[in-house]
């Protein structure tokens, strides 16, 4: 079977769903609650749904297990209760680690560019492990995952015991189908939508600096189906580990999105700009960029999608549809 940590979540699910179309037999370990995050698995269930609290105890049952996917973490930017962010992100993280290194099950795990912090520059973006120590992220996320990242690197270099394929993806700004139960962490292309189909402008923050130009902060937006091709690509070439930025290598402004949103929904390109939440003055990245040099060096020829193309599909195949889920 494969474990898919975080398999009911956005891009979770969407990998669940590739697996499932492969025939593979799969065990999601999430949380559904009481809300409608069960959706994100109606198309394609999972052969059984494991809690975070139940992990420990279906480990030690030895199952056997092909591959773990490590996708659940506390993800928001925003999160504040560092006790609970790192007994998640890290201490997890670790323990599943080396469970998958005492069975030798490969273990491929997300990790983000939020670990490179206040970078602005594409030479900033660079996935080399030597680079590594000189990382600064700029919020308890973004520092929890790159803990983890740097734990795992040590364990390596120490000559402990590791997986036989152990690959960190830093995933970039992903967004597609699957992600409406993320509340304030949804993707920016799915609150500009809602946006402009009720009938208003997309709105912008604008720029906290003095450099850069309203809308002209840049990101380098993914679409969800080329994060599920890369998690497989590494999942069906095992002689690959290390870290791995997950990003098209494209940086793109907030005003391109937002025109790319508007063509997509067949409305006026309206954008209104407002004020930057106070919270995120200072802990906001105005440009990100992936280096892709590694991940080319290791062989991923994926072609990636572009924004209008992306945002295009994720209108007309789900938004725009009874029935957005993949």
């Amino acid at each position: 079977m494969i474990i898919v940590t975080g398999g009911a979540g956005f891009i979770g699910s969407c990998l669940h769903a590739a697996l499932k179309a492969r025939g593979k037999q799969t065990v999601v370990v999430d949380r559904l609650r009481d809300g409608g995050k069960w959706r994100n698995l109606a198309h394609h269930a999972p052969d059984r749904i494991v809690t975070p609290e139940e992990l420990p105890g279906f480990l030690d049952a030895a199952p056997a297990v092909e591959a773990v996917f490590h996708l659940g973490a506390i993800s928001a930017t925003t999160a504040r209760d560092g006790d609970l962010v790192w007994s998640t992100n890290v201490v997890l993280s670790e323990s599943l680690m080396n469970w998958c290194a005492a069975r030798a099950v490969p273990f491929i795990y997300a990790s983000s560019a939020a670990t490179y912090g206040s970078a602005d520059r594409p030479e900033l973006f660079s996935d080399a492990p030597e680079r590594l120590e000189t990382l600064r992220p700029l919020n308890l996320y973004g520092w929890s995952k790159h803990v983890f990242d740097r734990h795992l690197l040590a364990a390596r270099d120490r000559g402990e015991a590791m997986p036989p394929q152990w690959a960190g993806l830093k995933f970039f700004n992903v967004y597609g189908p699957n992600e409406y139960h993320k509340g304030s962490m949804i993707s920016v292309v799915k609150v500009k939508y809602d946006e402009v189909m009720r009938g208003g402008p997309a709105r912008l923050f604008r720029s906290d600096r003095s450099d850069m130009a309203d809308g002209a902060q840049m990101r380098d937006f993914i679409w969800v189906g080329d994060v599920v091709d890369v998690l497989l690509w590494f999942y069906d070439h095992p002689g690959f580990s290390g870290l791995y930025n997950c990003g098209t290598g494209v940086a793109r402004t907030y005003l391109d999105l937002a025109h790319a949103v508007c063509d997509a929904a067949g409305k006026p390109r309206e954008v209104a700009f407002i004020d930057m939440p106070e919270a995120l003055r200072g802990q906001y990245q105005s440009y990100t960029c992936a280096d892709l040099t590694r991940l080319r060096a290791a062989g991923c020829d994926i072609a990636f999608t572009s924004l209008e193309d992306g945002i295009a599909r994720y209108v007309r195949d789900y938004l725009a549809t009874p029935d957005p889920y993949v």
